[in-house]
């Protein structure tokens, strides 16, 4: 006898087709359950789901399309799992199908039983044990704080600064969790993929090969596959992720450990534009695993937690081995000679420490030689023609690179415009630093009669597959001397022979539109300087210089005291007097057409459509304006910013409004989104 069951499809969020879906089904099936359903003219994987509670009538088994083969051999997913993404889609207005099948493995969604049943078969991995080698000795504040999380519920906002040992925090958690049930799972969320070789070989020498397996788009959809069904069916004991494990299939889950949570990166900026630190804290909350945010320099909404009760704040300001936080120096570029990108006090100190055979950082959060091309006999300058952004000159292959749409060109031998041959970069990116450096330092010798070595790390040179990795090695081993790279070499790394962090050039943060700007700044200086002086042995001796036009700047006051709790204080004052989040709730609905007319008509039309709508009269809609950069790829940009005081009211105002915003028609519109909690404006 045939029964209707509902199953979730991956639909866009602007489709009126509705996310769950009816089918014909001849045998019982569970929620949870992986099937594969015809969609149209096509077969899909989908997720059998609870029937929705506003359905209309019933309709007749017959009329149904039945349902294909389940994929067999897969537990269902857990109602956990489902309430989770049935959280997510809601609060960021999207379908309920597009994040389910978002959330599985792309090879998953495209298999069948037969080729899943395969898979299942050489899924299976040899685990290698743990080494029982003697652990650390834990600090006093380290014993504290896993006593605090052994007996509270948390959620816990791990304060700890800079080489505090806050993952050996981590690590004993997962131990305890593993001690009182062996069958019990972790996850470990970082917030980006260069994180992942250095915490995974941590966790793999404590727990052992098989126990832990990696979760991130830098995997192949094979290895993805493999990690996603060991998590599934509890074979892996830790998942260790960015961003996109929060939806991983954990039916053991006990703790939540999301590393660096102030990080940006945790934010997805396409599809399911969906916080997974926030998410992460929610599941926690459903599944009753208890959750651990750890941070030198934590979100102010985090912080604000804190204040008011909501998390639980353990601190941890000292460096294990007592040793010292580097003493900052602030470099007032007025009083330099005019033009120089490296002041005479930094190259001397960092002149000191090659002679010494101690290792430098140098970072500037700019790639590239240098972000502009320009002409100085006409305006020419090296701007993409589908893009409202200039191409950045990248001298070590000739090319124009656009780093919006990819647009790649030869750098022309004369001005297009005017033919000029005298054609100048303009500005500096970690390219044009290296080379600069190596000039500078020509003359600089290390103990052993050797020139200097330097070597740059950014998205350009750890393109390839291993080269970070190759990159990180090298640099361990003290095969470099000085280390030039954008901001991915200031975030988690445990360089143990640096002595001196240089921020070059960091002033464009302090007068940016952006009322975030400062907020990261801070901490994007304050976790530079803890890649400096880990080695106790050398943390007195360490610095970080910071290149500053503003030296009596606020920021540089605090960041001098290492002091994050004052500059968050002051901060989180400016943003309540100013109704900025975290005292605010904000969504921005953003629409990309082929001109900017025709995005604006389109916000404009759903703007108008608001009045009368549940929360309005709590909620403000600002007027559609253009985006920041205003054409990628030959598509106009445009938003709309809402911003309301009360969340429910905003949340209630969007739910009423999807319907407003699915119905428009607008000619020449591509796609719209609506980005809840953003983080850029």
């Amino acid at each position: 006898m045939s029964t209707e069951v509902d199953v979730v499809v991956p639909t866009p969020a602007h489709s009126t087709l509705g996310g769950v879906l009816s089918y014909r089904s001849e045998l019982p099936l569970a929620p949870g359950t992986l099937v594969r359903v015809p969609l149209g003219r096509r077969e899909v994987c989908g997720v059998v789901w609870e029937a929705p509670a506003d359905r209309g009538g019933a309709v007749e088994a017959a009329q149904l399309k039945p349902v294909g083969e389940p994929l067999a051999g897969l537990p269902p997913l857990s109602s956990t799992w489902r309430e989770l993404v049935t959280f997510a889609a809601g609060y960021y207005r999207r379908s309920l199908g597009e994040v389910a099948l978002a959330a599985l493995p792309p090879q998953l969604r495209e298999l069948d039983a037969t080729q899943l049943a395969r898979r299942l078969k050489r899924s299976a991995a040899a685990t290698v044990p743990g080494s029982e080698a003697q652990r650390p000795q834990l600090t006093a504040e380290q014993s504290q704080a896993l006593a605090a999380i052994a007996a509270e519920p948390g959620p816990f906002l791990l304060f700890g600064a800079t080489g505090s040992g806050k993952t050996e925090v981590y690590l004993h958690a997962v131990e305890e969790l593993l001690r009182r049930d062996p069958e019990a799972q972790a996850l470990v969320l970082v917030p980006e993929i260069n994180l992942t070789p250095q915490l995974q070989a941590r966790f793999e020498e404590r727990f052992g090969t098989g126990a832990v397996v990696p979760l991130h788009s830098g995997m192949t959809n094979p290895q993805r596959l493999r990690s996603w069904i060991a998590a599934h069916a509890g074979s892996a004991r830790i998942v260790l992720g960015t961003r996109m494990a929060v939806f991983a299939s954990l039916p053991r889950l006990g703790l939540i450990v999301v590393d660096e949570e102030h990080d940006p990166s945790y934010k997805q900026q396409e599809g399911a534009r969906y916080s997974a630190r926030d998410l992460a804290v929610y599941r926690g909350r459903l599944e009753g695993a208890k959750v651990i945010l750890g941070s030198a320099t934590p979100s102010l909404e985090s912080w604000q937690a804190c204040e008011r009760g909501r998390y639980r704040c353990l601190r941890m300001p000292t460096r294990v081995g007592a040793g010292a936080l580097p003493r900052v120096r602030l470099v007032n570029m007025q009083h330099q000679p005019k033009g120089a990108l490296f002041s005479p006090p930094l190259l001397a100190a960092i002149g000191e420490r090659v002679a010494r055979g101690e290792q430098s950082l140098v970072f500037l959060n700019r790639r590239g030689y240098a972000p502009v091309l320009a002409c100085g006999a006409c305006d020419w300058r090296s701007e993409c023609r589908h893009c409202s952004a200039f191409r950045v000159f990248h001298k070590i292959d000739r090319t124009l690179r656009c780093h919006h749409c990819g647009f790649t060109e030869r750098v022309p031998r004369a001005c297009p415009q005017c033919g000029n041959v005298d054609i100048a970069p303009l500005g500096r990116g970690t390219e044009r630093l290296e080379e600069q450096l190596a000039e500078l330092l020509a003359d600089v010798r290390r103990p052993d009669g050797e020139p200097v070595r330097i070597a740059r790390m950014d998205a350009d040179t750890t393109r390839l597959k291993g080269a970070l990795e190759e990159q990180l090695a090298q640099v361990h081993a003290g095969e470099v001397d000085v280390l030039v790279g954008t901001q991915m070499v200031t975030k988690g790394h445990d360089f143990r022979r640096i002595t001196l962090v240089a921020a070059v050039n960091p002033d464009a943060s302090l007068f940016s539109s952006d009322f975030r700007a400062p907020e990261r700044l801070f901490s994007l200086l304050m976790q530079a300087a803890g890649r400096g002086g880990r080695d106790a042995a050398q943390a007195e001796r360490s610095e970080m210089w910071v290149q500053t036009w503003n030296p009596e700047h606020p920021l540089f006051a605090a960041l001098k005291r290492h002091d994050y709790p004052a500059f968050a204080g002051q901060q989180l004052k400016e943003r309540q007097q100013a109704a900025m989040p975290p005292f605010a709730y904000q969504a921005l609905v953003r629409a990309e057409a082929r001109t900017q007319e025709v995005a604006q008509e389109f916000l404009r039309a759903a703007a108008e459509g608001t009045t009368g709508l549940p929360g309005s009269d709590h909620v403000v809609v600002f007027s559609p304006v253009p985006m920041t950069v205003q054409r990628v790829a030959n598509v106009e940009r445009a938003q709309l910013l809402l911003e309301s005081g009360s969340r429910p009211a905003l949340q209630a105002f969007l739910a009423a409004w999807q319907p407003v915003l699915q119905s428009q028609r607008v000619r020449g519109l591509i796609r719209w989104a609506v980005d809840v909690d953003p983080l850029a404006i």
